[in-house]
Formats: C-alpha cells, structure tokens, sequence
C-alpha cells in the first residue's frame, strides 16, 4: 500500500486505500477488495458524530466511572489541538486527536468504531497523524497509553512507536473505585 501524502494546512482531503479481505467464495482462493477512507480535519460540527464513537471505541475501558468523553471536554481539546476523523461511505468511522507542541507533537483518544476494529482503520489514522505533524514542522510523535490497558503498547510498538518511561496519571474522568493507574509514554520519530 503507498503511503499517503498526508495533510495540508488547507484542510484538504487526504484520500487513502485501505486493502481488507474479502469472504473468499473458494476457501483455497482469496482477494482483496479496495474500499477508500476519506480522511480530514474534524470542525466543530462533527463532534456530535466523535462523541459517541470515542464512547463506543473506549467502552472497554471499564475501569473509568462514566463516559470518555464528551461535549465539554470535546471542546477543551478542539480548543488546544485538533481532530482528525476517518469517513468510509460519507460515515466517520474513526477519529484521533493531534497537538502540535513545537517539535512534538502528541496523538491520543484514537477511535475507530467497534464494528470496523481490525481493518487497518486505526493504522490508517496513524499515519495520517504523522503526515499531519511532519507537514507542520514536527520531528517526534509522543502518545501515552494507560498502564490497565496492556494491549495496546505491542500495537503501537509495531508502528514504530517506544516506550521512553511513565508518569502519573490525571484523569479528566475518575477511575472507579480499587484501579490503579499510570502513563506509559511512548514515541516515534517522524
């Protein structure tokens, strides 16, 4: 698959095929089929669609009391950095928050909607991410993972993310009653 070319400051579309697998009709035979995700810079006007999918995606987690997200919070980090989201069909399917800081940047809340988990949506918004930052200057990506979640620092590890230590954890949402929790912060140079 060719890398996209990412980004620009215009807001312009970034277009990318994603490759999944088709139900193959002969179980020796496969192929692909391409379907396109259409990404972009999120507006204001779409954080009644990111709300619930950040919900959705992060309903995992249930060790924090509540939602992950929502309208007021939303807010606050549109404010500071920006959103990208992901359309398949006209339908945001996915989002990932983005905050240029210099040279760094930071990525985190990574959505895709659980019904399109494990097709390459959340790989996709990634690189999406780094085109983003790289066109605006940035050398490093840093993200910070939840030490109850040890799934995800293998993923990001295969996108060539490390773990550079680990920080307290400060919550925007409690977490219920008997978790425990720290950052595990990670980075990628771009």
């Amino acid at each position: 698959m060719e890398r996209p070319s990412g980004l620009h400051n215009d807001c312009a579309l970034l277009v990318i095929t994603r490759l999944s697998e088709a139900k193959p009709r002969d179980p020796l035979s496969t192929h692909m089929t391409k379907t396109t995700l259409s990404i972009r810079l999120a507006s204001r006007a779409d954080i009644s669609a990111i709300i619930p999918l950040v919900n959705a995606a992060f309903a995992v987690e249930t060790f924090i009391d509540g939602t992950r997200t929502d309208e007021r919070r939303m807010s606050e980090m549109m404010a500071k950095g920006a959103f990208l989201v992901g359309e398949d069909n006209g339908r945001i399917v996915s989002s990932v928050y983005c905050e240029v800081r210099g040279e760094r940047a930071y990525m985190g809340m990574l959505a895709v909607d659980p019904a399109q988990q494990g097709r390459g949506i959340g790989h996709q918004m990634t690189t999406a991410v780094e085109d983003h930052c790289r066109t605006n200057g940035c050398k490093y990506l840093d993200i910070t993972v939840l030490s109850l979640r040890p799934e995800l620092p293998p993923l990001y590890r295969k996108l060539g993310f490390v773990e550079t230590g680990t920080e307290e954890f400060h919550p925007s949402v409690p977490l219920k009653a008997g978790y425990d929790c720290y950052g595990i912060k990670m980075t990628k140079p771009l």
